[in-house]
Parts: structure tokens; C-alpha cells; sequence
């Protein structure tokens, strides 16, 4: 007989105690302590992000030069720093550059190229008990298609995926766009529920076509004073990695030493397509 399932277990307790508006703030927390996904003065986007619990987490740990941005199609209730901007959109018809700028980005840097360090996505569909796994595979699969346009080069990622038939398929995409990826489910999440997170370092984009300079002309010599030059600049180095605050930590092993157990993972609305 298979357990009932606990609504107001210790993490939910903890959430309320804590000031937390949601449970899935302590996976984030878990998971950062594992994984240092998270510098503190990342640029991060956080992909259906209401009601804002992972923003909470972000806004309270990361260092005064990050920046955080999030988009759902509901608003968020999380109370907030004014240095976190949030909008109500679809991830499917929001233009890539509208999210560049909610995370601080000016049009110049844009068109420079810069993106976000880290994108982040605890979104889930709704559930029906009815093709949930595909459904939620094909969150996945939008979040991994946006990432060119998003995700620096050497950037990390993570997100929600309900296991079933297709997940093995989103996790072999993961991997082939990461230097190092792999799967990790949080204490926080309820035992029943079939929720698992896909992390990802070192983001490898999409090589670009490169456009063939068209060959001189034979009547135009070559100057010997004017040797042919490269434009292109060096990559520069990633910075070393930082991690977030130390309440990180306690906080996470306050939870996990009242729990004391794995506890079963809280749904969340994702958009609709």
C-alpha cells in the first residue's frame, strides 16, 4: 500500500518558520551546497520562478553585484529586493533579449553578447497522472533550446524533470551541451513524488557558421607592409568560483537535521502551451 502523502511535513514547517513562501527553497539550498552552481556575483535567471521561494534563496545569499531575473505566466508573491526583477510572461513567446534586459542588461552589452552566468528552472507541469513525464520532459527540452540565446559560454544550469520514458533522452542532450552534467533529488523533495533535478557545468553553445572571406581580387597585389591580422579577441579565463553565503549550510543542515528523512516534492503550476 503505497504511503499518503504528508502536506505539512518538516520542510513545510520549516519554510514557514524560515520565511520562505515555498518548500522547493530548501532543494535550491541543498543543491547549491552540493554543487556550487551559484557564485555570488553571478547574473542568474530564474525560468517559471513564481511564487518566488528560489528567488528568496538567490536574493538572500548571493553578494551586492549579482543580478536575478524570473518569469512565470503567474505573478510572484515572494517578498523581494528591489535589485530582483521578475515578469509575467510565457517562456515559449518572450523574446530572448526582453529577458537579457530584465537581468540588468543593457542593449550595447547585449549586442556584445553578454548572457546570463547561471539559468535556473524548478518548473513543473500540471499534472494529471497522464503523460507528466513527457510533459515536463518538454519543459526541459524549451529551457535547453533557449540556452543559446541565454547561457554564456562556460555557464551552468539546472531543472525540474518528472522521471519517466523521455527523461533519459533529456538527460543525454544535458550532457552533450556540458562539459559535466548530471541528476541529484534534494531531501526536500517528498518521497512519492517523482521529481529529480538535471544540473549542468560548462556550457558548450552551438558552434556558429562562420562566413568564408571572399578571396582577393587577382589584379589587387598583396602589400607586404600590410600583413593579414586576426580581429578575434582571446577568450578570457572564467573567474574562480564562489560560493554562496555560509547560511547556505546551516541552513540546509538545520533542515535536514529536523527532518531527519527524504520527504515527498510540492508541485508547481509551469506555463501552459
Amino acid at each position: 500500500m503505497p504511503k499518503p502523502r504528508v502536506l505539512h511535513d518538516e520542510f513545510f514547517k520549516l519554510a514557514k518558520e524560515k520565511g520562505f513562501v515555498a518548500r522547493s527553497a530548501f532543494k535550491l539550498l541543498e543543491i547549491q551546497e552540493k554543487r556550487r552552481l551559484i557564485r555570488g556575483s553571478d547574473r542568474v535567471l530564474d525560468l517559471g520562478c513564481a511564487p518566488g521561494s528560489w528567488l528568496q534563496v538567490l536574493d538572500q545569499n548571493l553578494g551586492p553585484k549579482a543580478r536575478i531575473a524570473g518569469i512565470d505566466l503567474s505573478a510572484v508573491t515572494a517578498p523581494l529586493s528591489e535589485r530582483v526583477r521578475t515578469m509575467q510572461g510565457d517562456i515559449y513567446t518572450t523574446p530572448p533579449e526582453v529577458l537579457l534586459a530584465l537581468g540588468g542588461l543593457t542593449p550595447e552589452q547585449i549586442a556584445a553578447g553578454a548572457k546570463f552566468d547561471v539559468v535556473i528552472s524548478d518548473m513543473a507541469p500540471n499534472t494529471s497522472g497522464h503523460g507528466d513525464a513527457f510533459l515536463s520532459s518538454r519543459l526541459c527540452e524549451r529551457m535547453l533550446d533557449m540556452l543559446p540565446s541565454l547561457l554564456k559560454p562556460g555557464g551552468k544550469a539546472l531543472m525540474k524533470i518528472l522521471e519517466g520514458e523521455p527523461t533519459p533522452d533529456t538527460i543525454a542532450r544535458t550532457k552533450s551541451v556540458f562539459v559535466e552534467a548530471g541528476t541529484t533529488k534534494p531531501k526536500a523533495s517528498r518521497d512519492v513524488s517523482r521529481e529529480i533535478f538535471i544540473w549542468g557545468w560548462g556550457y558548450k553553445p552551438p558552434a556558429t557558421t562562420k562566413r568564408a572571406l571572399p578571396a582577393p581580387a587577382a589584379s589587387a597585389p598583396t602589400s607586404p607592409a600590410s600583413p593579414a591580422t586576426s580581429t578575434r579577441k582571446p577568450a578570457q579565463s572564467a573567474s574562480p568560483s564562489e560560493a554562496l553565503t555560509a547560511k547556505t549550510s546551516r541552513t540546509v543542515r538545520s533542515a535536514s537535521r529536523k527532518e531527519g528523512g527524504r520527504a515527498p516534492a510540492a508541485r508547481r503550476k509551469a506555463p501552459k502551451r
